[in-house]
């Protein structure tokens, strides 16, 4: 739960620092561009020990697909209530999809990440039998 809300609060600094200059295009994008970068700051420090702690409870795959999960979330919510965006059906549509993807990438038992190349290596081996 900890990577989760870790994952959240990096995805807001990370929304608000790549789109929240969109209501301020009169200002030099010089500016913009070191405003954005102060608001990443945060991200990072929130992002890092999110995967750090994450990782082990979920694999690196894992991580991604709900950090990617958790920023469309974020900017969905982000969208409509700072940019005052109307959601459309192809963007829930969008979403419905990036969410099947977390559930197929997480859900169910964990995944264990050095179970692959063992199985792989099996599989292959199993075919040269076959072969001979």
């Amino acid at each position: 739960m900890k990577t989760i809300l870790l994952l959240i609060c990096s995805n807001i600094f990370m929304t608000f620092a790549w789109y929240g200059h969109l209501k301020y295009k009169h200002r030099p994008l010089l500016v913009v561009i070191l405003v954005s970068w102060l608001i990443a700051l945060p991200e990072y420090a929130l992002q890092v020990p999110a995967n750090r702690w994450g990782h082990g409870k979920f694999t690196g795959a894992q991580l991604k697909i709900l950090q990617e999960a958790i920023s469309i979330t974020v900017f969905l919510v982000f969208s409509v209530l700072y940019l005052r965006e109307a959601l459309t059906i192809r963007s829930l549509a969008a979403f419905a999809l990036v969410m099947l993807a977390v559930v197929l990438a997480v859900g169910g038992k964990p995944e264990n990440s050095s179970s692959w190349p063992a199985e792989s290596t099996q599989g292959v081996q199993s075919l040269r039998e076959v072969n001979r």
